[in-house]
């Protein structure tokens, strides 16, 4: 098995945009050897020699349509679905703004 997997300053700064959040420096080193663990052990099933597992297409046998049958019921009204919730908009929820813009 090679070296220890390593994540650099840059590589840690651009998932962390990805992900935006803002981590402070202690805590990007923190997941840079957390981001590394978890890939080195994934590199341990590089060394299982897997030569006589059969491949498993789905992990139940004899599965074949896991879809329900659609029925048709009533719903709620508009004034129903938006009675509790704490802020509406134009017969809507309105939710908070989750993208930052750029």
């Amino acid at each position: 098995m090679s070296e220890k997997e390593e994540f650099s300053k840059e590589t840690i700064d651009h998932i962390s945009k990805l992900a935006l959040l803002d981590l402070s420096d202690d805590e990007k080193e923190k997941l840079a050897i957390q981001l590394g663990d978890i890939l080195n052990y994934f590199k341990k099933l590089d060394d299982l020699d897997t030569s006589n597992v059969k491949p498993m297409t789905h992990p139940i046998d004899g599965l074949k349509n896991v879809f329900r049958e659609d029925i048709i019921w009533k719903s709620l009204s508009n004034e129903e679905a938006l009675k509790n919730a704490k802020y509406k908009k134009d017969g809507y929820i309105k939710a908070p703004r989750i993208l930052k813009e750029k």
